[in-house]
């Protein structure tokens, strides 16, 4: 509409021209200045060329950083929002509409429109809380036969959209976990190792199930979830309101408080307690029904093994999944990784994950060291040496 308007006004213009070079023959008067306003009137049409975005949006404002993937530093002022004690959320109106016009803009140059894309996306889109750049990378994972499978499912579109190597981080964190698990009890438990095995099993059964759910739960996401309504309550609107990572970055547009960041490491600390003592639960189960098959072949360490008392191991591993593990596992996401790796690293895929590899393992060897020294500061483990 614009360019046609342009090119008629064009038209016009040399229409003029000629109209007026006419005049200049007949009454040998001087002849208007013409090429002024058709310069005025293409450079508009020109700048508006459907393939040029110029700036681009940024993905993630961090104070007075820009944001990260190439698109400027991630900044240190936390997530651009945070001396808005009162509560966070979308930036103003003329942001919302900066990223609206973009992603629209992104939406036509691919020939796609907002209803062949998850409705979520689509209304992020339409009330302009997510970038263009989040349109991109969306279209970017969508061309891979497994991520569009996995961009189905809400949970894992708003991780994958806020970081492209978050399959990797799963696949590094269970991968590394059984091997640094069982090393990290053999270094606490030495001599006794084979005589507290029962106990190294139910770590290492409770370690692989909690797992991907350490990885899954603090890490960033891109926030497509509906608003609440109207009637839900103050408290349940201002959990909902909390990012997924505490230290994360936020969008361009968008900001958390320091509540609404407080309030991301007790919700995650509650999940977290919920999946630390139910995988207990299996683990211990697990190994007490090692314990009593060990028992009925070998009559002779009866009196040397004794079962694993389940609701109290359960608790504690509840306790220090979400305290330890919660805040462990939001620095290592939110700050190492999002702030710091992924900003330096961007451009090096693999060099990138090659550090994500050697900072999640050491952090795993860390939670497993730290576990046995716990667990028997709060008694649901003992050393083994009263038996021998």
């Amino acid at each position: 509409m614009a360019t046609a308007a342009g090119f008629e006004s064009i038209t016009g213009a040399v229409t003029g021209a000629n109209s007026f070079s006419k005049f200049h023959i007949h009454s040998h008067l001087p002849p208007p200045t013409v090429s002024f306003r058709a310069v005025r009137i293409f450079t508009p049409i020109s700048s508006v060329s459907p393939r040029r975005r110029n700036p681009a949006m940024p993905l993630f404002s961090g104070g007075e950083g820009g944001g990260i993937n190439g698109m400027g530093n991630s900044g240190g002022g936390g997530g651009g929002g945070d001396d808005d004690v009162s509560g966070g959320g979308c930036g103003g109106g003329n942001d919302g509409k900066s990223n609206k016009k973009a992603a629209v803009l992104v939406l036509a140059e691919m020939g796609r429109s907002l209803e062949s894309i998850p409705k979520d996306l689509a209304a992020a889109i339409e009330s302009g809380k997510i970038p263009a750049a989040i349109v991109e990378k969306y279209f970017e994972l969508e061309k891979s036969a497994s991520f569009r499978w996995l961009l189905k499912f809400g949970g894992f579109r708003e991780r994958l959209l806020a970081d492209d190597l978050f399959l990797a981080k799963v696949a590094m964190e269970c991968g590394v976990g059984i091997f640094t698990k069982t090393a990290a009890e053999y270094e606490r438990r030495r001599e006794n190792f084979f005589k507290e095995l029962d106990f190294v099993i139910a770590d290492v059964v409770m370690a692989i199930i909690a797992d991907f759910m350490l990885v899954y739960l603090p890490a960033p996401t891109v926030s497509l979830r509906p608003p609440l309504a109207v009637s839900a309550g103050a408290i349940a609107k201002f959990f909902h309101s909390c990012p997924e990572n505490a230290f994360q970055v936020a969008l361009a547009g968008n900001s958390f408080s320091f509540l609404q960041r407080i309030g991301a490491i007790v919700r995650n600390g509650s999940k977290l307690f919920a999946v630390g003592t139910t995988s207990s639960l299996v683990g211990t189960f697990v190994t007490n029904i090692i314990i009593n098959a060990r028992k009925a072949v070998d009559t002779s360490s009866a009196g040397e093994v004794e079962d694993v008392p389940i609701l109290s191991t359960s608790v504690a591993y509840g306790v220090y999944m979400a305290i330890s593990s919660n805040l462990r596992y939001q620095l290592l996401a939110g700050v190492i990784e999002q702030r710091i790796l992924e900003p330096m690293l961007h451009q090096h895929k693999l060099l990138l994950s090659a550090f994500c590899f050697a900072v999640r393992t050491g952090n795993t060897y860390l939670g497993s060291l730290l576990w046995v020294d716990y667990a028997r500061w709060v008694g649901v483990q003992k050393v083994q040496e009263a038996h021998e």
